[in-house]
């Protein structure tokens, strides 16, 4: 059996990273696959150093563009790969036009897609990340479900066969490399931070950062905050900060430290021992609650809702009093921080990855790996 794996950004190599190693572990040896959708070394090539994975089979170079531009790119290439490697299943995980490409290139060539993290929904539909992951859930053979909710969620599709509920892999990774990253990042030495005595905040989707009016009201959250904060901010959002005369306001910010993208490890480290997060991302919010630090997430809407029911998470927006309220609340109510800091982790023990190798390989023994014409009839 050879399995590929398509990715193209931090998160996707970080919680495939689990499935990859379990592959090795089993001697199966996996082709991967990076189409270079977020390719920097910061955002992506020390993440794969760090994580110890084997070097990239495939470097498609797909870069930057508008949503059609970059999925019709990354489709065209990947296709290419799939056709002359003919690997017996394709591996893609989350809601990136990395993902889209990869599931609809390789199901039209009648080989077997399996998305991991499948079934999570913000509801939605003006995210570009909301189609790319319905699209990606529909055009599957395998839906490896992080929680029960998100197998609802596919179960409401009309999508049953095949549905394992797996738990989430960034949980284990996370889990593998928290203690790691504390003892090889020197990040909050150099920062100069004291545990629990700051904010880490990560903000970069399109629709907090495309919009000039949203993005200012993240600019007057920022110069609200109560305590100092470090922002490991993607390039995007510098440029966009720049593009819309917003960026000497941030630099005016005295409690403000703006770095660039973090290794894996370092980013880790800050965010297990900041005192809260503020986030637009889905994956932080996960890693948030397993590391048992508050969020509040800049977002009207979260796929990770299970967060939010946990007592772990908090959707903010981009309301700059409810925020506010927020932080001086958990700054003054040691019993309120607690709570949210305690908050049960709802994505699994840490052996997500193992499961999902364990099942492509029983499925690929039976024979039973393979696209059927009466999927979801």
């Amino acid at each position: 059996m050879r399995p590929a794996f398509v990715f193209g950004t931090r998160p996707e190599i970080i919680k495939l990273a689990p499935v990859v190693r379990t592959f090795l572990e089993r001697g199966v040896e996996p082709l991967l696959i990076h189409t270079g959708q977020h390719y920097d070394y910061e955002m992506s090539r020390i993440f794969l150093e760090e994580l110890e994975l084997p070097p990239i089979d495939h470097h498609l170079e797909v870069g930057s563009g508008t949503q059609a531009e970059q999925t019709g790119k990354a489709m065209i290439k990947i296709e290419r790969v799939l056709m002359e490697e003919k690997p017996d299943v394709t591996l893609v995980q989350g809601d990136t036009n990395t993902v889209l490409a990869g599931a609809l290139a390789s199901v039209k060539l009648k080989i077997p897609v399996a998305h991991v993290e499948a079934g999570l929904r913000s509801f939605d539909r003006t995210m570009p990340e909301e189609i790319n992951r319905i699209l990606a859930d529909h055009a599957s053979e395998v839906l490896f479900a992080p929680t029960e909710e998100a197998r609802r969620n596919l179960e409401r599709e009309g999508i049953t066969e095949n549905v394992y509920v797996t738990g989430n892999s960034v949980v284990d990774a996370v889990l593998q490399n928290a203690e790691v990253a504390e003892k090889k990042s020197n990040v909050l030495e150099r920062l100069n931070l004291k545990p629990k005595n700051y904010i880490l905040i990560t903000a970069h989707r399109a629709e907090n950062t495309d919009s000039r009016e949203n993005l200012t009201r993240l600019v007057e959250i920022l110069e609200s905050l109560p305590m100092h904060a470090v922002y490991p901010m993607h390039p995007r959002t510098k440029n966009r900060l720049m593009e819309f005369g917003l960026w000497e306001r941030v630099e005016a910010i005295e409690n403000l430290t703006v770095t660039k993208p973090l290794g894996y490890l370092d980013f880790l480290r800050l965010e297990k021992n900041a005192f809260v997060v503020m986030t637009d991302s889905g994956g932080v919010q996960e890693e948030a609650i397993i590391l048992n630090v508050p969020c509040l997430t800049l977002r009207y809407n979260t796929e990770r809702p299970e967060t939010v029911k946990a007592g772990g998470n908090v959707l903010v927006g981009l309301e700059r009093e409810r925020a506010l309220s927020y932080l001086h609340r958990l700054m003054e109510d040691g019993d309120f921080y607690r709570g949210m800091a305690l908050a049960r982790n709802p994505f699994g023990d840490g052996k997500a990855g193992e499961r999902m190798a364990e099942i492509l390989l029983e499925l690929h023994e039976k024979g039973e790996l393979k696209v059927r014409s009466s999927r979801f009839i």
